[in-house]
C-alpha cells in the first residue's frame, strides 16, 4: 500500500492521489486575490489553516473577515477556522492564499469559530539533531476551551540536518493511558522550496517505505511506525492532524529506538 502523495498546486482544491485512512482526508486549497471556494462540510468537521494569505469566510450565518497575516508557514502563527459538520461555507480570498483543510467525521453541534495566534501554543521537542520546534494549533493538552469532535492539529518545523518526530512512535490501539488509537497525515512545505528531507514509514506487518519529502507532498499513516528528517540547508516544516476515538494524545516509541528519548533531558542540561 501506498502512504504518501505529492500533491499538484493548481488553483482550487487539490487533493491526494490515493488515501489509506478512514476517518481523515484532507485539502490543500490555493486561490488568488478575488476567488472563491464553496463547499458542504457533510458529516465532517473541518479545520482551516491559513498556510499562508488572507481570506474571509461565510460559514453557515457566521461571517469571518479578513483572516490570516503570515506571508508562508515560515513566518509566524497561523490563523485557523473552525467548520463545524453540517455547514454550508464559503471561502474568498482577500490576497493570494494557500489554506490547509484536514477534516474528519464529527457529529458535534457548535458554532463555528476562529483560532487566533494568541491562541497558538508553542514549544520546543526533543534536543540536540532530533530537537524540532512545534505549535499546537487545536489539541486537547493545549486549548481544551475549544471544542472538536475528533480533530487534532499542529505544526512541527524541524531545522536543517535534524529528525523529527524521532524516536519513531506510533499511535495504532486505544489502549490507554500507555496508547491511544489515533490516524495521522503530515502534509510538507520546504524552505527554501526547491529542498527536501526523508519519511521513513514501518508498520508491525512488515510493510517499509522511505519517500523524498518535497513541497506540498503529504504522509497519510492509518497505523505504524514514522520519523521525518530535514536535509543539510533545508528546514522541512509539516501541518500533523489525527482523528481516532478520542482527543486523548498518547504514543508508543519503537522499543528499540525509544531509550533517545531518555537522553533528552541530560542533552538539554549541556546546552543541547
Amino acid at each position: 500500500m501506498k502512504y504518501h502523495s505529492l500533491l499538484t498546486a493548481n488553483n482550487g482544491l487539490n487533493t491526494p492521489s490515493t488515501n489509506p485512512c478512514k476517518l481523515l482526508e484532507f485539502g490543500f486549497l490555493k486561490l488568488a486575490a478575488g476567488e472563491s471556494y464553496s463547499a458542504e462540510s457533510g458529516e465532517r468537521e473541518v479545520l482551516a489553516v491559513l498556510l499562508g494569505g488572507k481570506a474571509s469566510f461565510e460559514v453557515g450565518a457566521k461571517r469571518f473577515e479578513k483572516v490570516g497575516g503570515r506571508p508562508n508557514v515560515f513566518s509566524g502563527k497561523p490563523h485557523s477556522v473552525y467548520i463545524p459538520a453540517k455547514s454550508k461555507f464559503t471561502i474568498t480570498a482577500d490576497t493570494a492564499v494557500e489554506i490547509a483543510l484536514p477534516s474528519a467525521p464529527s457529529d458535534l453541534e457548535v458554532e463555528p469559530y476562529v483560532i487566533e495566534p494568541s491562541k497558538v501554543a508553542n514549544g520546543i521537542w526533543g534536543a540536540a539533531n532530533f530537537k524540532r520546534y512545534f505549535h499546537q494549533i487545536l489539541t486537547l493538552a493545549s486549548q481544551p476551551e475549544l471544542p472538536a469532535r475528533r480533530l487534532i492539529v499542529g505544526e512541527t518545523f524541524t531545522p536543517n540536518g535534524n529528525w523529527s518526530t524521532y524516536p519513531p512512535h506510533k499511535h495504532q490501539v486505544d489502549d490507554l493511558p500507555r496508547e491511544a488509537y489515533h490516524e495521522e497525515m503530515y502534509f510538507f512545505k520546504v524552505s527554501p522550496n526547491d529542498g527536501f528531507g526523508i519519511c521513513h514509514y514501518y508498520n508491525e506487518e512488515g510493510e517499509e517505505e522511505n519517500f523524498t519529502v518535497r513541497d506540498n507532498s503529504i504522509h497519510m499513516m492509518p497505523r505504524g511506525y514514522h520519523t521525518v528528517v530535514s536535509a543539510p540547508g533545508y528546514t522541512t516544516y509539516y501541518l500533523w492532524f489525527l482523528a481516532g476515538n478520542q482527543r486523548v494524545q498518547a504514543t508508543v516509541d519503537d522499543p528499540q529506538l525509544g531509550w533517545v528519548s531518555k537522553t533528552v533531558a541530560m542533552l538539554k542540561e549541556l546546552g543541547h
